[in-house]
């Protein structure tokens, strides 16, 4: 089990910010939480980092954390954290770039310009993350999951 729960506390004060007390008893105000390995270990490797962007602490992994603690830091990363995954792609302007994708996603259907086809990013096989013209960015966790007329459109671009 990890030893990050005699380590440090964590509480929000009255604007909301996260405030971090060592356990040297200081406190440090408007702590973030930052995942080292967002899309492939969501749960692993998350260092709390102040204002700065020193870190404070680092935590092997959430569930080893009380729940008080998991929940607070939890909630802060879902609250700046915003990857829709794409469930099917219904069309394009054009399979040229810059054009526009009807997608649907987890969060509903949507559409969004797709620059260049640098956009699209390899991750860990088969997983692929698309940046739209505004810097959201788009997941597919695995591309070959896809619908044959999704992967169809897709394969153009890659």
């Amino acid at each position: 089990m990890n030893n990050n729960k005699a380590k440090f506390l964590l509480h929000r004060d009255s604007f909301g910010r996260l405030v971090f007390t060592g356990a040297d008893g200081k406190m440090q105000e408007g702590v973030v939480p930052v995942r080292a390995f967002p899309i492939t270990s969501p749960d692993r490797g998350i260092s709390l980092i102040d204002p700065h962007g020193h870190e404070l602490s680092w935590i092997d992994q959430l569930s080893d954390l009380p729940d008080e603690l998991r929940k607070l830091i939890e909630a802060d990363l879902a609250s700046r954290e915003f990857v829709p995954e794409i469930k099917h792609i219904r069309g394009v302007s054009s399979f040229a770039t810059p054009c526009v994708w009807q997608v649907e996603t987890d969060r509903g259907e949507t559409t969004f310009t797709l620059k260049g086809e640098e956009d699209i990013r390899r991750l860990s096989s088969p997983a692929l993350l698309i940046a739209d013209s505004h810097g959201i960015n788009f997941l597919i966790h695995d591309r070959f999951a896809l619908d044959p007329h999704s992967r169809k459109i897709l394969d153009r671009f890659l």
